[in-house]
């Protein structure tokens, strides 16, 4: 499984506006200098975050985006999901209930399954904060998020 940029992007774009929170809108062309990512780029993502209720957006000279709830309410796995869809390693995996022809039969399906379980705790159980957390922990080591 990969993860694309556009979801690694959504993840940034998030915690740069955590990090970055001061109660202001921020102007999305901060968060593109500070991130080296296009405007367009994540004008396409924020309309994404926006839908979804996860950013709220004001338009205007003193417009920007900024969290609609605090950075422990979000984790990394409920971004990634609403840019990348299913994180499951197989398309077997996807729907609820496996309508694989294969899947009575198949060898390597629990592994799929553990594989995907595994996924899940990591990004289900880290938050924005606890992100932020980490960040705070390696600012003066030359980190970038």
């Amino acid at each position: 499984m990969k993860i694309s940029t556009k979801g690694r992007y959504a993840l940034r774009l998030m915690l740069d506006l955590a990090i970055n929170n001061t109660g202001e809108f921020v102007p999305l062309k901060l968060v593109s200098e500070r991130q080296d990512i296009s405007v367009k780029y994540l004008e396409q993502i924020i309309t994404t975050l926006v839908k979804a209720g996860f950013v709220k957006g004001l338009r205007g000279s003193k417009g920007g985006y900024k969290l609609a709830k605090s950075p422990g309410e979000y984790t990394v796995g409920m971004i990634l999901r609403l840019t990348e869809g299913s994180l499951a390693p197989v398309a077997c995996l996807e729907d609820e209930i496996n309508t694989c022809e294969r899947c009575e039969d198949c060898i390597t399906l629990e592994l799929w399954k553990d594989l995907y379980s595994a996924i899940n705790s990591v990004v289900d159980n880290v938050t924005l904060a606890d992100l932020i957390e980490r960040f705070n922990a390696k600012i003066g080591n030359d980190y970038s998020i």
